[in-house]
Order: structure tokens, then C-alpha cells, then sequence
């Protein structure tokens, strides 16, 4: 007898969706069985009608803990997770006083997280001018990744210049380690701002003006190049424009170690939105146009682009006012978005674009998997890996509410969105994290330390 029989259901596979039913003991996928095929489980769900797809993997979310947890913390960004489908976040250095820069630092952090987080989470490291002879412990204690920003990412963090970046990339390739980029090109982008803050120039437009799309194209032209020479893995966040794309597209076909992620509202929201709405809806690299955002989407279906995160990086509702001195400059530059990841990308993938459902858990789920070191145990539905998957019912039809948000400041730049396709309930080990607005009393999540790329479950935290 099984512990939990999940019967019924429209299987999402990497090779295709199956009707039939998933068999969980233990905490992991035992078996997925077809149509017909008898089964006795401690518990059952009949998911008839529904679709069952891995957990989500959001590898690009800013939950704030420690230091900036006026913005948003684990508890409540884990709910949001959890609501949405998510069952693994891979939570970022910055906004973290102080920035995961060494071993002891993120050990700290793993104490602290412990016993608060409803699902599960890896932790990307800095990679910041200070901490260079830091990088081998952080790959050490399983840091899945090292994040660089190659413009000014503001306070407790620093950039790198290209000539530092080189290094970083050599000595990253000998430990196995992955870097991810924000690609911005500093001089651009210092120049612009500088120049017009000091003419007053500071509305939507201005900020569109200086965050154009060559400052991303010449930055991750750069960061292509410098890939090449050394051979390092490198990962391209947030990729926001088709020409950005295109530069990626061409690089993997010449072989460079290089993936890449976009967001969903690079692919739903435009300019327009930033331009009619303002603060809340900045984020960085910005919105582009109409045009570009239709064409962006031939980059996910072609696989160029490899996930689709949230980069969900909260603030208080007063920080994304623009009306300051500094106009739109002076605006928070992020978005909520984690509890809102998968069923966007359902809804546009699968309605609008009338794509496969594999496609949705490729890229949320199966990809960031592979990619920072995870698969194995999370990513597919597929015997021996965590029985980590949600419910969705592909005919509930959803708009997204502030009151129906569990960050802690409850708006969104996706406010107002309608769509097809909701998750429905949520597991993670084979238990249920989400159902009916009902979150377990205990949470369970764990950190997921990652050993030159492949999960470690041998490391106690």
C-alpha cells in the first residue's frame, strides 16, 4: 500500500502528459501508474479532471532574510510559494544584511530559516569584490550559485568590472561553480542616471531611456565573451527583451556553457504599464515594448531562454512612489510575482499560445532543476525523485486580487490579471502545503545544499 494515491489525474511528463495516477511512499514518487492499473493508498486524492505538474522551482526570488524583512520574510513568501505552486525557491544573497558572502554567513542564515520556510529553498551566493577568497567555502556548504550584478546593485552589495569578472569565472570553473548575472552595462547606466538627475529628468520614460535595451545587450555581450574565454558556467537573469535573446540563441550554438531565465511579465506586461502605472510597476532591467514582448516568446518556445522565474523582489507599498525628487529613480525597482508564476505561464503558455503543458514544467520546473544542481530529486514527476507536485484545475478561471495575495505587503504590478488554469493544491514530500486557502501549522521546508552542481542529502544543517 502506498501513502498517498493521487488518482486520476493528467500526468505532466517530460515525455508527455499521461493520464493515470502517481503513487507516493516516503516522501518520494515510488510509481506512476496508468489507467486501469489497481492501487491502495493510506490516502487518496482524485485529481480528476486536474493536471498534476512537478512542483515549480523559482530560482530567482529575494525573500529578505535576514535584515530586510520590512519588505517581505520566508513566512509569508513561502506561503505565496506554496499558493502558487511553487515547492522550491533559490533565494538571492542581496537585500540580506549581511549579504551571503562566506560559509559562516550562510550557515547563520540556514539557523535562522530553520523551521519557518513552507517549502523547500537553496541559496544563491554573493559574488562581490570582498569575497573572492570566500567562493570555494560557499561552494563547499552548498552555495547552488553565485550571483554578480554588473551595474551599481546599490547598497551592501557591489558590482564587478569585467576584468574582475574574468577572474571570478576561472576561479568558479575550478570548484564547479555556476555565476549569474545581471546584466545592465554599469557606464551606460551611471551616465544616464547621473544625467538626468541633474536636468530633472526623471519620469517613466527617462528611466526607460537609460535602462535601454544595449545597456542589457552590450552587458550580456560581454558576459558571452568573457564565457568563451574561460569556459565557466554562466546564467543570464532576467532576460527582458528578443535582441538579448538572440545573442543568447546564438551563443549556445557555438557551445558556450550559458543559460539563461526571463520573467512572466517580460512576457505579459509592456512599457506601457510603467509608463500609464509608474513606480509600481518598475523593475530592473525595465518593461519593454509591445513588440518585443510578442517576440520574446519565440525564445522560451525555442528553448533558448531555460526558465521562467518571478524574480520576486517585494517592497512596502510607500517605496514605489515616484513623486519624490528623484521621480521614477527614486521608486523601489522590483515585483512581486512568486505566487503568481505558474498560473501566468499556464495561462499564456497553454490558452493563449495553445502550447503543451510540458513546456510549462520544462521551463518552471524540469530546467532550473538541472540547471543549479537540484535534479535528481526535484523537477519531473518520475520515480525516485520528492513527491513534490501541485493540483491545477485548467477550467477555474482566476483574476488576481490584492486581498488573495500572502506576501506582506499585498500589491502587485499583476493586480487586475485574468486568466484559465489555477493551482488547486500543492504537495511537497507527499504532503500537502496548500489547499483551499489552508496552509499546514508546522512548516517543513528545507534547505537544499548543492555540491559542485548535484544536490547534497548526505549534508545536515
Amino acid at each position: 500500500m502506498f501513502d498517498l494515491l493521487v488518482k486520476n489525474g493528467r500526468l505532466v511528463c517530460s515525455d508527455g502528459v499521461k493520464e493515470g495516477s502517481l503513487a507516493v511512499r516516503d516522501g518520494k514518487i515510488v510509481a506512476l501508474l496508468p489507467v486501469g492499473q489497481e492501487a491502495e493508498g493510506r490516502k487518496v486524492v482524485d485529481a480528476a479532471g486536474c493536471y498534476v505538474l512537478p512542483g515549480a522551482v523559482d530560482d530567482h526570488v529575494h525573500f529578505n532574510e535576514p535584515g530586510y524583512t520590512w519588505r517581505e520574510d520566508f513566512r509569508h513568501g513561502s506561503r505565496a510559494a506554496a499558493k502558487g505552486g511553487v515547492t522550491t525557491v533559490i533565494d538571492m544573497p542581496m537585500q540580506n544584511l549581511p549579504p551571503v558572502s562566506s560559509a559562516k554567513i550562510m550557515q547563520k542564515k540556514i539557523a535562522l530559516l530553520t523551521g519557518k520556510s513552507l517549502v523547500d529553498y537553496a541559496l544563491w551566493g554573493a559574488l562581490i569584490r570582498s569575497n573572492r577568497d570566500k567562493l570555494s567555502e560557499l561552494q563547499a556548504h552548498g552555495a547552488a550559485a553565485f550571483k554578480c550584478f554588473m551595474c551599481d546593485p546599490g547598497k551592501d552589495y557591489t558590482d564587478l568590472r569585467l576584468g574582475e569578472i574574468a577572474d571570478r569565472l576561472n576561479l568558479l570553473k575550478s570548484i564547479g561553480g555556476l555565476a549569474g548575472f545581471h546584466c545592465e552595462d554599469y557606464t551606460l547606466l551611471k551616465k544616464g542616471k547621473e544625467d538626468c538627475l541633474s536636468k530633472g529628468k526623471v519620469s517613466p520614460q527617462d528611466y526607460l531611456t537609460v535602462h535601454s535595451v544595449e545597456a542589457e545587450r552590450r552587458a550580456v555581450s560581454d558576459i558571452i565573451r568573457l564565457a568563451k574565454g574561460t569556459g565557466a558556467r554562466v546564467h543570464i537573469c532576467h532576460v527582458s527583451h528578443p535582441l538579448v535573446a538572440e545573442l543568447i540563441r546564438q551563443a549556445k550554438e557555438e557551445g558556450v556553457n550559458l543559460t539563461a531565465e526571463t520573467c512572466m511579465h517580460y512576457l505579459l506586461l509592456t512599457e506601457e504599464d510603467l509608463l500609464q502605472r509608474g513606480g509600481i510597476c518598475k523593475c530592473s532591467p525595465p518593461l519593454r515594448s509591445r513588440e518585443a514582448v510578442k517576440q520574446l516568446w519565440e525564445y522560451v518556445a525555442d528553448g533558448t531562454l531555460d526558465t521562467i522565474c518571478s524574480d520576486h523582489s517585494p517592497c512596502q507599498l510607500a517605496e514605489k512612489d515616484d513623486r519624490g525628487p528623484k521621480g521614477i529613480f527614486g521608486a523601489w525597482g522590483g515585483l512581486s510575482g512568486v505566487q503568481n508564476s505558474l498560473q501566468s505561464a499556464w495561462d499564456y503558455i497553454v490558452n493563449q499560445k495553445q502550447a503543451s503543458p510540458v513546456l510549462v514544467a520544462r521551463c518552471l520546473a524540469e530546467n532550473p532543476a538541472r540547471i543549479f544542481g537540484l535534479y535528481g530529486h526535484k523537477g519531473e514527476l518520475k520515480a525516485g525523485f520528492d513527491a513534490d507536485f501541485v493540483i491545477l484545475d485548467p477550467e477555474k478561471k482566476w483574476q488576481i486580487e490584492a486581498m488573495d495575495l500572502e506576501y506582506l505587503h499585498k500589491f502587485s504590478a499583476f493586480c487586475g490579471l485574468k486568466g484559465k488554469g489555477l493551482p488547486v493544491a500543492t504537495y511537497l514530500r507527499g504532503e500537502c502545503i496548500y489547499k483551499q486557502n489552508k496552509f499546514p501549522t508546522y512548516p517543513a521546508g528545507r534547505f537544499l545544499p548543492v555540491m559542485g552542481g548535484v544536490m547534497d542529502e548526505t549534508c545536515d544543517y
